[in-house]
């Protein structure tokens, strides 16, 4: 089933677009659904070479976690910031007692650990040939240090030798952008159509740049701008199950979410390509603001929202919360034939994020 754009690799080649303002973008590219089969999940490992060792230490048994439930049924492609840094997170898988035959790593410097974001956009040419879609990413607006970060999708796509179709300059984060597999996109504008993303480009030329991904269908909410670090991400508070579901939160939840009355409106009565309107599955917020594993209280609720899919588990962030058991068994309902592993996310979400950002899926060959 044709779904979601999975970032992950790159090229040794790069193939500019055409000038977005004197010509349509032609050749279309296919992407393939989170829940298909993958061959691997690419995570960037956390280190203490630009935040500093405590960063690392506080968030990196997620990673451990991550990688221990994702091994069972697929690859887990890491990347080490250096050679020392491989050692060392080798050290630990292997203590963990996982499959090492089924880890590989890339050593490559960046800045930090979101690699749904800063990684290249891989996705199938015509001919089912692996290829990447490659927007620029600026460290969300310029908000932080990205000057590693920006090199990661050229660096890994020279070490795979996949072809890699440079998107101008265009800006777009892979947690920007939720697609249900039969050509609608649904984001944020303040999250992409932002001068701090895209000042030269309007939304009409930015739908150009998303039409090369098969999109016919624009569902766009306003978002709200410096609501967080990426101007208010749309994988926070929905997810498509499919091409006629919805996973988000209910209306009173969205409310306190931070979206607007017109945007609970569009989102509650958005229609897919063939103009009939999406079905709805509603996860709740945590019961609590979340409170970190030191004491400190955070001034909001986790979204369950931001799961990521792997080929035998689904990985759902949690907050050591009531709540937690009721996201899970209803994520568990969605995806019986996969085990749901609830993940305590509290120190990696104070720093603006959860599973899903952290996570990229790389598909099977389809050839």
């Amino acid at each position: 089933m044709l779904l979601y754009i999975s970032i992950i690799s790159g090229c040794a080649q790069e193939k500019d677009s055409k000038n977005i303002k004197e010509a349509d973008i032609v050749e279309k590219y296919i992407f393939h659904d989170e829940k298909s089969e993958h061959e691997g999940t690419w995570l960037q490992w956390p280190h203490g070479y630009r935040y500093g060792e405590d960063y690392r230490k506080e968030i990196e048994h997620i990673w451990i976690e991550m990688a221990v439930a994702l091994n069972e049924g697929e690859k887990v492609h890491i990347v080490a910031y250096n050679q020392t840094e491989k050692e060392r997170i080798s050290k630990i898988l292997k203590n963990q007692g996982i499959n090492m035959n089924k880890i590989d790593f890339f050593i490559a410097p960046f800045d930090d650990v979101w690699a749904r974001d800063n990684g290249p956009i891989f996705v199938y040419d015509q001919y089912k040939n692996f290829k990447i879609w490659g927007p620029k990413f600026n460290g969300w607006g310029e908000k932080t240090p990205y000057s590693e970060d920006v090199l990661m999708s050229e660096r890994i796509s020279r070490e795979l030798n996949i072809e890699r179709i440079k998107m101008n300059e265009f800006v777009i984060e892979g947690g920007a952008m939720e697609m249900d597999g039969n050509g609608t996109f649904l984001s944020t504008r303040s999250s992409v159509v932002n001068k701090n993303r895209n000042p030269h480009l309007s939304e009409e030329e930015i739908e150009k740049y998303l039409s090369s991904l098969s999109v016919t269908n624009f569902i766009w909410l306003d978002g709200v701008p410096d609501a967080d670090i990426t101007d208010f991400h749309i994988d926070g508070f929905v997810k498509f199950y499919d091409q006629n579901t919805i996973i988000t939160f209910s209306e009173n939840d969205l409310i306190e979410w931070g979206l607007s009355a017109k945007d609970i409106k569009t989102l509650l009565n958005a229609k897919n390509t063939s103009g009939e309107p999406y079905k709805y599955v509603y996860l709740p917020l945590s019961k609590n603001n979340v409170t970190l594993e030191n004491g400190e209280a955070l001034d909001e609720k986790g979204s369950y929202v931001n799961f990521y899919i792997g080929n035998k588990v689904v990985l759902v962030p949690n907050y050591n919360d009531p709540h937690d058991k009721i996201a899970n068994d209803i994520i568990q309902n969605l995806y019986p034939e996969r085990k749901v592993v609830g993940i305590d996310v509290r120190m990696l979400y104070q720093h603006g994020g959860m599973i899903h950002c952290v996570t990229q899926q790389q598909p099977v060959s389809l050839k």
